[in-house]
């Protein structure tokens, strides 16, 4: 009996001892339970802070995209405007370089007409009174011109001698006698064909009478003149003659060829 008593009591013992063991085992696993609840909470804070910047983030870039296709937009709207305006100074410039050289032959006409009227009022006294004037109306017409006073019929001045060769270039300011031309459409167009040049900065029409026409054409690189004439002018033309500041060119040496 007392045998079986020391043996439960082992047993209980034994038992005892082991649930004390399971149990500390259990608090320590629920500690760690606890701790990784914890880290598992902090984590998740974490995480839904950093989405909360991605979403930002995503809404920052949406704005600047559709920023950037606004002035994307802007500027292809600019870009036209732009384009659509320098059509139209280029026509505008095209039509007040057709109406300058009007005005010039307008006013060299005029000269023309002036210095026969002087002529006559030399040879006829009597027709004074008359002629002075239609002297003073045509002196009016020249005077309203914004244009220096041309000299017709003048020789074209040259600022040195010397002969160029074929295809050299020319450079500054050279002038151009050109003729005989039918009608004013053919001026223009030879004017047209020289400013259509890319080293053409400025052009204009000094002289024009008996069917030649003179023109001062500014140069703002070297350029091969003869070779861009050529190919621009609406007219076949030969040369006459060439210097290094002036050109004599003869359309009807080739049409009557």
């Amino acid at each position: 009996m007392d045998e079986a008593l020391a043996a439960r009591d082992t047993a209980l013992a034994e038992a005892t001892q082991e649930l004390g063991e399971r149990a500390a085992a259990l608090a320590e696993r629920r500690a760690q339970l606890e701790a990784e609840q914890r880290r598992g909470a902090q984590l998740e804070l974490v995480c839904g802070r950093l989405w909360e910047r991605l979403l930002a983030r995503e809404r920052e870039l949406d704005e600047l995209r559709a920023e950037l296709d606004r002035l994307r937009e802007e500027g292809d709207a600019r870009l036209r405007g732009l384009t659509a305006i320098a059509d139209e100074l280029e026509g505008v410039r095209r039509l007040a370089r057709a109406q300058a050289t009007r005005i010039r032959l307008r006013a060299l006409r005029d000269a023309a007409e002036l210095g026969g009227r002087m002529t006559e009022l030399a040879e006829r006294p009597a027709s004074r009174e008359r002629l002075l004037d239609s002297l003073r109306e045509a002196t009016a017409r020249i005077g309203g011109e914004d244009e220096e006073p041309l000299e017709v019929g003048a020789p074209a001045s040259l600022n040195g001698g010397g002969s160029r060769a074929a295809g050299e270039l020319f450079d500054g300011t050279i002038e151009i006698e050109v003729g005989p031309l039918d009608d004013f459409s053919q001026l223009v167009g030879f004017e047209d064909a020289a400013d259509g040049i890319t080293a053409t900065s400025e052009i204009s029409v000094k002289r024009f009478a008996q069917g030649r026409a003179t023109l001062e054409v500014r140069l703002a690189e070297p350029v091969e003149l003869l070779r861009e004439l050529e190919q621009r002018s609406p007219f076949e033309f030969r040369v006459r003659d060439r210097r290094f500041d002036r050109l004599v060119l003869d359309v009807d040496a080739i049409e009557a060829a």
